[in-house]
Parts: structure tokens; C-alpha cells; sequence
């Protein structure tokens, strides 16, 4: 075995030159449960098998005492983890802990996509599986579809699509194609998109500060990501650059950045390039001070990370 590097995006991935794969974070994952803390289930359910797309599906406690008969329908998060397209899961801790946490305290039934990553998958397959899996989901519109937590929780004229870093990437595309490809079987009514990994190949407002390692490795990763993309300038990594920008499908945005974030000013970019395409909603930022990139996975109880749930929760409500 050579210890040669093909590729070394430390801390995240290393790629060997004969082949080998080595993910330096989020590969660990934990079983749906019953959360002690929160009394959210959750369970995991099979979306295709060719490709392999899978969900974690959450309900909130509220559900649990209810009848077949009383069941009051929730509105429904579908949820994308981040990691660049090429670590994490659904089923990591980092993303089960936020999202027991998101669905009990915005009482929300929720579905976190399980798409397949690079470089074994290289974009745009994230995107293709997490189209797929919102055509799953819209299969329950009627209350007939194969997941029973669906048909019975899931009030879909309800919907909100969010995730963060790559997910949010990946939710910001999919609230573009329901608008473009008008999916019936489902309400988009906002989304949230934390600290989304955008770029583009001007350097815009605090980037030219950014440290020559960071700036480089964020459309670096973008490429090994997705081999076959035009660039920084590519319309799936700098919305700025999309001419179908303003047919985002749903009515309202809400940005979240970190004030000390390498992506923090794509973040407010993304929201004045959306008002002035076209776009009929309403869009607003949420800025942390003095925060990292996507912090709040890794210390859910900070002042920030709380200010930042409960904004989330009353945009959702």
C-alpha cells in the first residue's frame, strides 16, 4: 500500500494514489431511538435500493398520545447533513442529536436524506438521490403512500426544506427544481439554509481576508466533489450565476452565518442576489457573532446555537 496522496482536504477526507479512502470525521453513526431527553422516535426507512437512498425519519413526542383518530397533521422537514458532499450522514451523531433536538422543539415531523457521497459518487449524485427522495415523499400526498409515519403525521401542504454547509447547497437546489419542475404532490413553504457552501471565483466582501489555505481548499473540495463541474462559477456552487434563481419554489428564506465563517458573506450575497432576481418571497439573514462554521452541531446548548433553533422554529411555525 502507498502512503502517496491523490488528494488531502485535512481535516475532512485524504484520498491515496492507489486508491485508498480515508474520512477523518463523520463516519460514526448511532440507532434510531426513542430520545430519553426529548421523546422524539425515529427510525430508519429504505428509499431505493438502486441507487442506495435511505431517510431517518423523526416524529415528535406530541404524536405519541394520540389516537388514529385525533392525529393532528405536523408540517414536515425534509433535512440534507452537510459535509462537503463527501463525509457525514443522516445517521451521525451530530445530525441525530440536532435533529431530536429541531423536531421537538418545533413539533415537526422530519425526514434526514441519506444520499450517497463522492468520490465513490461524485456530484451530482447527492443532488439526483435527494430529488428522488423528495419524489418519495410526495408519493404520500394522498395518505397512501408505503410510510405510515408519512401518511399519518405528515401534513404536506406544510413542507420545509433545510440542511447545512453542502446540505444547505443541496436544499437551495432543490427548492429550485420543485419551482422549475412544479412537483404537486407537496407544499414548499420556506427554507432554511445554514451556513451554505457557496462560492464563486470573484472573491466578494471579507474574502479577500480569508487565509489563502481556506480560500483555496472551499472550491478545491467543490471540484474533487464534482469532477465534470464548469468551476467556481458553476450555477450549483454560486447561485449568483444562476439565470432560473428566481424560480426558487417556496415564499420564504431564511440565511443563518457565522460571523467567523469563511462562507459567511456568500451567505448575505445569496440573499441579495435572490431579491433581485425576480423571486416573489422573502428572504432574511441570521447572523451569530463570533461563531464558526456550523458551530451549533458541536455545542447545541450555546446562547447562539439556542438564539438560532428558536429562530428556525418560529420560521417554521
Amino acid at each position: 500500500m502507498s502512503d502517496d496522496l491523490a488528494h488531502d482536504f485535512s481535516p475532512i477526507i485524504k484520498v491515496y494514489k492507489d486508491g485508498r479512502i480515508d474520512r477523518l470525521l463523520g463516519t460514526s453513526t448511532v440507532p434510531a431511538s426513542i430520545d430519553p431527553q426529548t421523546g422524539v422516535q425515529s427510525k430508519d426507512v429504505v428509499i431505493s435500493t438502486a441507487p442506495p437512498i435511505s431517510a431517518r425519519l423523526y416524529i415528535p413526542k406530541s404524536t405519541a398520545t394520540e389516537s388514529a383518530e385525533s392525529t393532528q397533521k405536523l408540517p414536515l422537514l425534509v433535512y440534507f447533513h452537510g459535509g462537503g458532499f463527501c463525509v457525514e450522514s443522516a445517521f451521525s451523531p451530530s445530525y441525530h442529536n440536532y435533529l431530536n433536538s429541531l423536531v421537538s422543539e418545533a413539533n415537526v415531523a422530519a425526514v434526514s436524506v441519506e444520499y450517497r457521497l463522492a468520490p465513490e459518487h461524485p456530484l451530482p449524485a447527492a443532488y439526483e438521490d435527494s430529488w428522488a427522495a423528495l419524489k418519495w415523499v410526495e408519493s404520500h400526498l394522498a395518505g397512501n403512500g408505503p410510510e405510515d409515519w408519512l401518511n399519518r403525521y405528515a401534513d404536506l401542504n406544510r413542507v420545509f426544506f433545510s440542511g447545512d454547509s453542502a446540505g444547505a447547497n443541496i436544499a437551495h437546489h432543490m427548492g429550485l427544481r420543485v419551482g422549475s419542475e412544479k412537483l404537486v404532490g407537496f407544499k414548499l413553504n420556506g427554507i432554511v439554509l445554514v451556513h451554505p457552501y457557496f462560492w464563486g471565483e470573484e472573491p466578494i466582501g471579507g474574502e479577500v481576508a480569508v487565509p489563502e489555505s481556506v480560500s483555496k481548499m472551499v472550491p478545491d473540495l467543490w471540484r474533487f466533489a464534482y469532477p465534470l463541474t464548469s468551476g467556481s462559477d458553476d450555477p450549483f456552487f454560486n447561485p449568483g450565476k444562476d439565470p432560473k434563481l428566481g424560480e426558487l419554489g417556496c415564499e420564504k428564506v431564511l440565511v443563518c452565518v457565522a460571523e467567523k465563517d469563511a462562507l459567511k458573506d456568500r451567505g448575505w450575497y445569496y440573499s441579495e442576489v435572490l431579491k433581485k432576481s425576480g423571486w416573489k418571497g422573502v428572504v432574511e439573514v441570521l447572523e451569530a457573532k463570533e461563531e464558526q462554521h456550523v458551530f451549533h452541531l458541536f455545542n447545541g446548548t450555546c446562547d447562539n446555537a439556542v438564539t438560532m433553533l428558536k429562530k428556525i422554529v418560529s420560521f417554521m411555525n
